[in-house]
């Protein structure tokens, strides 16, 4: 298949699965290549995404590898043979990669948590909130490319109208906090309640007399993947948006999700606590 000029984190994803394989079976490139009847270069390029590969040479490979998890050879089988061209290319060239790839793997979740302490959650966000919240930068953004970024967002919410399960665990602190005037912040509080209504989403707050809570650093977008293997968790930081597959970091974030989630309250509680907050606004 022809070299990409551009690699999405997906693509890269299914080079970085098979490249753990072939490590788990103990081959080298080199040796892995040969067994394929091409060399170390062409491997490496699949490997790290750049090239496309099919679905004969992915399941010729897992064979290689002795790899005998049906349910992640399918999923990896899959994503080599996927032609997906979604909403988020309109914005290809327009927006950092992150938000296109960010939409692309909430586009292929089987589920969604999210843990926020300082904000209401992206896909939560009324257009107002998401506005002041992506315009709060320095230096500002001009006002095209951040009208761009509040319609991408805005456009994730797509997600929400899909059965996927998604749950929200959220600080008491994010939403106290007044992004905008008390009028804006009612229409968000109110949003998400209703939001919160529907079957597949659960919004669960933390509220701040919680004793012996420490976990003020757990904020995380946990996406679930085909299989287990497959997930991914994406963090914002100062330098920009992070995508972590490794399995032992899966499992931490795993761990700390289930921790914030049996902090908070429960779903029906929570709906109380935010609509008893909204009539104090």
């Amino acid at each position: 298949m022809a070299r990409r000029t551009q690699v999405t984190a997906r693509q890269e994803r299914l080079g970085t699965e098979l490249r753990k394989l072939r490590e788990a079976a103990g081959l080298k490139g080199r040796e892995a290549a040969s067994l394929l009847g091409t060399d170390a270069g062409r491997l490496s390029q699949i490997e790290s995404g750049v090239a496309g590969v099919s679905e004969e040479t992915v399941r010729r490979l897992v064979a290689h590898y002795a790899c005998t998890d049906a349910g992640l050879t399918s999923a990896l089988t899959a994503m080599a043979i996927e032609r997906t061209h979604g909403w988020w290319e309109e914005y290809r060239g327009l927006l950092p990669t992150a938000f296109l790839d960010l939409s692309e793997l909430e586009h292929h979740a089987t589920h969604c948590w999210e843990v926020s302490f300082l904000h209401i959650p992206g896909l939560l966000q009324t257009e107002d909130y998401a506005r002041r919240i992506l315009g709060h930068r320095v230096p500002e953004l001009p006002s095209t490319e951040l009208d761009l970024r509040v319609q991408h967002r805005l456009a994730r919410r797509v997600i929400l109208e899909q059965p996927t399960p998604y749950t929200a665990v959220i600080h008491e602190a994010a939403l106290r906090i007044k992004v905008g005037d008390r009028t804006a912040a009612r229409v968000q509080l109110a949003g998400t309640l209703e939001l919160s209504e529907r079957v597949h989403i659960t919004v669960r707050v933390i509220p701040f007399d919680l004793e012996g809570f420490a976990g003020a650093d757990s904020t995380m977008v946990y996406v679930g993947g085909a299989v287990p293997q497959l997930d991914t968790v994406v963090r914002d930081g100062p330098h920009g948006t992070a995508f972590i597959d490794s399995e032992a970091q899966l499992g931490r974030f795993r761990t700390l999700f289930h921790r914030m989630e049996a902090a908070s309250l429960t779903p029906e509680r929570s709906r109380d606590f935010i609509h008893t907050l909204a009539k104090e606004v």
